[in-house]
This record gives structure tokens, sequence and C-alpha cells, in this order.
């Protein structure tokens, strides 16, 4: 009753920012993603009948607290799933991402903890349908479970059977790449869940980015079919700032932005008056993600690089879905 499974990262372009239900994670909006090949996380998951208690260790840290609870009320739904509600685990998770710094590290982790858990019980479950039990993990998590180009579908239903994610283009598709701009990888704040409450209960903007949403995921799926860089980044910089938007006009009004986000922010735009095709995107967090084309790659690290205040820059191509060890 043991597996281990590696699941990537994910950066939306067309984000998902606020639920209609909690307990179940039904985002208020679809949304739209690529995985990343530069950021994972790799997790074991071993049941065992003489343990009492489930046990987690990330990084080899002993976890406890309110993120050891999240795992465990996950493992817990798992459990319910197989029909084993009394086996306990151990989990042991090596997560190449900053953790709670915008570079959605519980995308990865969740569905990775998904994937090993359920593979340990010996479910033998379809994309899909782990899709949906990993997005009641984490809800960008439900995106991870595959590679290339994702649409998470909001779903209709009370009882978020619709609502999951599912691979629109492969990793194959198109070659676009993503640098990873690390300015802080302390952990923010403001979480992304409380963060998504405030707003979606308070914000003066949020009916707003709501109504905006099907447009942007009809332009940038055409924009991923046939493949034309500058409509795909527009939509997703314009996404972006529009969501960002929302949590200045959330009561208390917050941001997820350093001083040095709007640097990379201007130094991006800056990029495209001088003829190099280059997008922001960025979760919620300070840390920025840009997209550009292979060609330009060289060029465009550098100048994010010398960029004051830059920790790191980590160059990301399309990646994978998961995969088990």
């Amino acid at each position: 009753m043991k597996a281990t499974a590696k699941a990537h990262t994910n950066i939306a372009l067309i984000k998902y920012w606020g639920k209609r239900n909690e307990e179940l994670i039904l985002p208020t909006n679809s949304s739209l993603s690529i995985t990343l090949d530069g950021f994972y996380t790799t997790t074991s998951v071993a049941f065992d009948e003489d343990l009492s208690e489930d046990i987690f260790v990330l990084n080899n840290e002993v976890i406890t607290g309110e993120a050891y609870r999240r795992v465990s009320r996950f493992l817990h739904l798992i459990r319910e799933t197989a029909g084993k509600q009394n086996l306990y685990a151990r989990v042991n998770s090596v997560n190449e991402v900053p953790t709670a710094a915008g570079f959605a590290s519980s995308a990865s982790g969740f569905a990775a903890l998904a994937a090993a858990g359920t593979r340990a019980l010996g479910l033998d479950l379809t994309h899909e349908d782990l899709s949906r039990i990993t997005r009641q993990g984490s809800g960008s998590a439900c995106r991870s479970i595959y590679g290339g180009f994702v649409e998470w579908n909001m779903g209709e239903r009370e009882d978020g059977t619709d609502s999951q994610a599912i691979q629109i283009q492969t990793e194959n598709h198109w070659d676009v790449r993503v640098a990873a701009v690390e300015l802080n990888s302390k952990m923010k704040k403001i979480s992304s869940r409380a963060g998504m409450k405030r707003t979606v209960e308070t914000s003066a903007f949020y009916s707003g980015w709501l109504d905006s949403i099907p447009n942007d995921l009809k332009e940038i799926k055409v924009g991923i079919a046939t493949k034309d860089f500058e409509k795909v980044g527009a939509v997703a910089e314009a996404n972006c700032l529009k969501m960002h938007a929302t949590t200045l006009g959330a009561a208390p009004p917050f941001t997820y932005w350093h001083d040095s986000t709007m640097r990379v922010m201007q130094t991006v735009q800056e990029m495209r008056e001088k003829g190099i095709p280059a997008y922001f995107t960025i979760d919620a967090g300070p840390n920025v993600k840009v997209l550009y084309l292979p060609e330009n790659e060289e060029q465009v690290e550098k100048i994010l690089k010398d960029i004051p205040d830059v920790q790191n820059v980590t160059l990301s191509k399309i990646g994978p879905g998961v995969t088990y060890l």
C-alpha cells in the first residue's frame, strides 16, 4: 500500500480567483493554465495498519498545525473513496517549489499527493476522476494532473461532479517558455484562500472580473490553437491585471505585489517596445512569470536577471502531467 508520484506546478493564464463553495472548492469561474517542467513535487504515500494517525514530512521536516490538518483531511477523502477509513498514512514529500510564495506550490503538492494516495490504495482512476478528487485538496491542483494546456471547467452542479480539469492541448503542441522570476521566497502574509474569500465577499470590482472571463477564455483558446503568441500573451497579461485589481477593491484592500514586482512588470513591457515579445502573469504572490518564445530566451533571461531585487530566474518549458515513480 505504497506509491510515489511526481506532479508539476501550473501557471494560470486565465486565473481562478474565488469559490462558490468553500468546502467542495467549486470555483466562481473557469480557468486555463499551462503546466511547467521547472517546478514540481515528488510525494510518497505509504498506508500502514500500525499507524494511529497520519504523518506528514515535507522537505525532511515533520509538519504540524494547519498544513498537517489540511493534508490529513484530504487523505481522509481518499480513504473514504477507497472504503478504507481506518488506515493512516506516512507522507513524505519533496517540494521543488518555493512554498506559499505565489509559485503554486499547493498545485503540484496536492496533485502528487492525490496521485500517490489513490494509487497506494489501489484506486484505478481516470485523469478526470483524479482531477475531481484533487480539486478538493487545492483548486488549482486539479489542473496539474495534466501536462500541456489545461482548462478547469467550473461546472454547474452543486455536488461538484462536473467541475474538473481537461487537457485542451498536449505539451508537444507548442514550444512556449516561462521564466519564473523569484523576488521573495518568504511565505506571503495573506494566503490565496484568505485573499479569495475576502475578494469574493467584499470587492467592488469582483462582478466585473467574472463578467470578463468567458470572452478571455474564448480568445485565449483561439490563440493557443493557432499558436498566436501575441494574442495569448496579451489576454493572459490583461487577465492577470484584472484579477489583482479585484484585491484593491476589497475591504480592507490588499495587494500581493512588492515594488520589485512592479519593476519586473515594467521591464517586460519595455521588452515589447524594443521588439522582444514577452508578457507577464502573476498569481497570488509577489513573484512574476514571464511568457516568451524560445528564440528570445537568452535575451529575456539576461534582462530579467539584471533587474534589482531579482533573486533567481528559473526557465521552464511546458511540462508533463502526473507520473508515477
